[in-house]
């Protein structure tokens, strides 16, 4: 997209993120809530042009600007807003 920053080296990404990202094989954003940051599919909440882009594997990793400011590490409990969409949906 357009626009969109690519940093690699900005934030230290646990290998549970990286592993759950690379499982889906899909690409993810990382977005504000007003529970706190959240990791969502791409499907769910669309990447913005001024996203910072990092590459997990083969899959795309979209970070909120606006989360950027605030982060330093992209953590599993990130994750657990999905997560928990996911199982309600079974």
């Amino acid at each position: 997209m357009f626009g969109m920053e690519k940093n690699q080296s900005i934030f230290d990404v646990d290998p549970e993120v990286r592993a759950f990202i690379s499982e889906r094989k899909g690409d993810f954003r990382l977005c504000t809530t007003c529970g706190g940051p959240v990791i969502v599919p791409v499907e769910m909440k669309a990447p913005k042009d001024s996203d910072i882009v990092m590459q997990i594997g083969p899959n795309k990793l979209y970070i909120s600007r606006v989360q950027a400011h605030h982060l330093r590490r992209i953590e599993k409990h990130m994750l657990a807003y999905y997560e928990g969409y996911m199982e309600k949906r079974i």
